[in-house]
C-alpha cells in the first residue's frame, strides 16, 4: 500500500504538469482510496510530496478531475496539521473562485474543503475571508434555499457547515456573516425544510453561534424564529435534539421582543408539560432537562410584556402552575418557583395582588423549610421574591404581620453573602415608614451586632452597603432613642459617619439623615464615638467641596448646627473654621442650601 502510494505520488507530479486527464484521474482516485483507508498517514505523505502546491493549478472550473481535487483537499484537511499547509499552497483562492460553478458536485466538495480548512484555524479563516468566500456562499443558501430535493438539501448542509466552521468564537466573523443578512436566510432554510434533520441540526448549531452576538438579537426578532422553534421543540423527542434547540432559545431568549414572541408561539406551554413530565425522574437527563425548561420559564419572565401576559391578572394558567412549584419537594422547581414570583413582583399591582391571595404564606414555608438543610440558592430566590413584594407601601403592613420579619431573621446566622445581601434588603424594604417594625428591630441586639459586623464586609461591597443603608434605616424610620442607644453601643456609629464618605448620593444623605436624628436625640451618648469617627473633619470636607450634591450640602449644616450641643464637637467646628466656608454657601444656586447657610452662619456666629 505505501509503495504503491509513493508510486501514485510521483504519478500524479507528472500527470498534473502534463494535464492527461484520464491518468491524472487514475491518480486521484487511488489517493482517495488511501485517504478512506488511513488518513492522517496518507496526509503526512501527500503533504510531505509537495504535492499540495500542484492541486492550485488542477482547481480550474473547466477540468473534469476539480471535484476529486476538492474531494482530496476536504480529506485531507480533516487533519489540523494540514490545514495551515492548505492555505500556503495556494489552494483558498481557486476554491473560492469554485463555488461559482453550476456544477452541484464541485459545489459539495468545494464547501466541505473550505470548511474542513476553517475548522478551528484562524488562518484558514483569515485566507477565505479574504478571498470573499462567505458572500458567495450565503448567495447560494439565498438561491438555493426553496428546492427541497435531496441533493440540494446536502449542497445546503455543507454550506451550512462551511459558514459556521469560518465563524465558530470568532465574534469579528459572526459579526460580518450578520451584516451580510444571513440570519433571515437561516431561518427560512429551518422552516422550509424542518424534516431534514441534517441541515436542521446545521441551522441549530448556526443560530447557537450568532445568537450569543448583541447584533444578531435584532435580526433574529425581525424573524419568525419564535415560531419555527418553538414548532421544531413540539416535534422533538430526543433529549439531545431538544437540548440543541435549548442551546439556541437560551440566548435568544435574553432579547425582550424575542422573549414576547416566544410566549406567544406557545413556548411556556411546552416547557410547564416538560416539568410535568420529568419532575419524578431521576435519571441524569431528566434532570437536566427539568432544570433548563424552569431555568428558560423564569427567563421569559424577565421580560415586562411577557411577564405580565403570563400574569394574566393573577389568573393566567403559568401564574397558578408556578405557584405550584413553590411547595413541591423538588429543590430546582422550589428554587425556579420563587425566581419566577420575583419576576412577577416588578410591579406594584402585580406584587399587591399576590400578597392578598396567600404568597407570602407560602415563601415562609419554604423558607422554613431551608433553614436548616441550607440551600443557600432556594433561600436567596425566596428572599429575592419577599423583597420585592415588600416594596408597595400597602403590602409592608401585611408582611409584618404575617411575620416576614422572624421568617428572615433566621438566616442572620447566614455566612453565605448572597443570602446576607437579600436578608438585609427585605428587612429594608419592611421597615420603610414603618415606625414600630424600625423600633422592634432596632433594639434586636443581635441583629444590630450582625449588621456592624457586616458593615466591615470589605469583601462584599453589596453586603456592605446594604448593612449601613439598614443601620441607617432604623435610626430613620424609628426616630427612637432606644434604637440609637443600641446602635452607639454595638459600635455602628463609626460605619454611618464613614457612610456619609460614601461615592453614593443617596447612601451620603441617608447616613446624614441618621447622624442629625443621632445628634438631636442623644448627642451625650454618641459624642464620643462621633468624634473619633472624626464626623466635623468630614462635614466640613463635604461643605468645601464643590462636587457635593445641594442636599449634601444642606444635610451637613443642619448636622452641624445639631452637633454645637457637646462642647467637645462644638470646639472642633470653632477650629475649622466652619464659618468661611458655610458663608460662601449664602449665594448658592439651590434655594434650600442658601437658606440652611444663612442659619447655619448665624448658629455658628452666636455660639463663637
Amino acid at each position: 500500500m505505501a509503495d504503491n502510494l509513493s508510486e501514485t505520488l510521483k504519478k500524479l507530479k507528472i500527470t498534473a504538469v502534463e494535464r492527461t486527464e484520464d491518468s491524472l484521474e487514475g491518480c486521484l482516485d487511488c489517493l482517495l482510496q488511501a485517504l478512506a483507508q488511513n488518513n492522517m498517514e496518507t496526509s503526512e505523505k501527500i503533504q510531505g510530496s509537495g504535492i499540495l502546491q500542484l492541486f492550485a493549478n488542477l482547481l480550474t472550473p473547466q477540468s473534469s478531475c476539480t471535484a476529486k481535487v476538492a474531494n482530496i483537499i476536504a480529506e485531507v484537511a480533516k487533519n489540523e496539521f494540514m490545514r495551515i499547509p492548505c492555505v500556503d499552497a495556494g489552494l483558498i483562492s481557486p476554491l473560492v473562485q469554485l463555488l461559482n460553478s453550476k456544477d452541484q458536485e464541485v459545489l459539495l466538495q468545494t464547501g466541505r474543503a473550505l470548511g474542513n480548512v476553517c475548522y478551528d484555524s484562524h488562518e484558514g479563516r483569515s485566507a477565505v475571508d479574504q478571498a470573499g468566500g462567505a458572500q458567495i456562499v450565503i448567495d447560494h443558501l439565498r438561491s438555493l434555499c426553496s428546492i427541497t430535493d435531496p441533493a440540494n438539501e446536502k449542497l445546503l448542509t455543507v454550506f451550512c457547515g462551511m459558514l459556521m466552521n469560518y465563524s465558530n468564537e470568532n465574534d469579528s466573523l459572526q459579526a460580518q456573516l450578520i451584516n451580510m443578512g444571513v440570519i433571515p436566510t437561516l431561518v427560512k432554510l429551518l422552516g422550509i425544510h424542518c424534516q431534514n434533520a441534517a441541515l436542521t441540526e446545521m441551522c441549530l448549531v448556526a443560530f447557537g453561534n450568532l445568537a450569543e452576538l448583541e447584533s444578531s438579537k435584532e435580526q433574529f426578532a425581525s424573524t419568525n424564529i419564535a415560531e419555527e422553534l418553538v414548532k421544531l421543540f413540539k416535534k422533538q423527542i430526543e433529549h439531545d435534539k431538544r437540548e440543541m434547540i435549548f442551546e439556541v432559545l437560551a440566548p435568544l431568549a435574553e432579547n425582550d421582543a424575542i422573549k414576547l414572541q416566544l410566549v406567544e408561539a406557545g413556548l411556556v406551554e411546552c416547557l410547564l408539560e416538560i416539568v410535568q413530565q420529568k419532575v419524578d425522574s431521576d435519571k441524569e437527563d431528566d434532570i437536566a432537562e427539568l432544570k433548563t425548561a424552569s431555568d428558560l420559564m423564569v427567563l421569559l419572565l424577565l421580560g415586562d410584556e411577557s411577564m405580565q401576559k403570563l400574569f394574566e391578572g393573577g389568573k393566567g394558567n403559568v401564574f397558578q402552575k408556578v405557584l405550584c412549584w413553590i411547595p413541591s419537594n423538588n429543590h430546582q422547581l422550589q428554587l425556579a418557583g420563587a425566581l419566577a414570583i420575583a419576576n412577577f413582583a416588578r410591579n406594584d399591582g402585580n406584587c399587591i395582588h399576590m400578597v392578598d391571595n396567600g404568597i407570602v404564606e407560602k415563601l415562609m414555608d419554604l423558607l422554613d423549610r431551608h433553614v436548616e438543610d441550607g440551600n443557600v440558592t432556594v433561600q436567596h430566590a425566596a428572599l429575592s421574591a419577599l423583597r420585592n413584594l415588600a416594596i408597595p407601601v400597602v403590602n409592608k403592613a401585611k408582611m409584618l404581620s404575617a411575620g416576614v420579619t422572624e421568617a428572615v431573621l433566621k438566616f442572620l446566622k447566614s455566612e453565605m453573602p448572597p443570602v446576607q445581601f437579600k436578608l438585609l434588603g427585605t428587612l429594608r424594604m419592611l421597615i420603610d415608614a414603618q415606625a414600630e417594625a424600625a423600633e422592634q428591630l432596632g433594639k434586636n441586639v443581635k441583629l444590630v451586632e450582625r449588621l456592624v459586623e457586616w458593615c466591615e464586609a470589605k469583601d462584599h461591597a453589596g453586603v456592605m452597603g446594604e448593612s449601613n443603608r439598614l443601620l441607617s434605616a432604623l435610626i430613620r424610620h424609628s426616630k427612637s432613642k432606644d434604637v440609637i442607644k443600641t446602635i452607639v453601643q454595638s459600635g455602628g456609629i463609626k460605619h454611618l459617619v464613614t457612610m456619609a464618605t460614601s461615592e453614593h448620593v443617596i447612601m451620603q444623605n441617608e447616613a446624614l439623615v441618621a447622624l442629625a436624628l443621632i445628634a438631636a436625640l442623644e448627642l451625650g451618648t454618641a459624642e464620643k464615638d462621633l468624634e473619633s469617627a472624626k464626623l466635623v473633619q468630614i462635614l466640613h470636607r463635604l461643605l468645601a467641596d464643590e462636587r457635593s450634591a445641594p442636599e449634601i450640602k444642606y444635610n451637613s449644616m443642619v448636622l452641624i448646627c445639631a452637633l454645637m450641643g457637646s462642647e467637645s464637637l462644638h470646639k472642633e467646628v470653632q477650629d475649622l473654621a466652619f464659618l468661611d466656608v458655610v458663608s460662601k454657601l449664602r449665594n448658592h444656586e439651590n434655594k434650600s442650601v442658601a437658606q440652611q447657610a444663612s442659619l447655619t452662619e448665624q448658629r455658628l456666629t452666636v455660639e463663637s
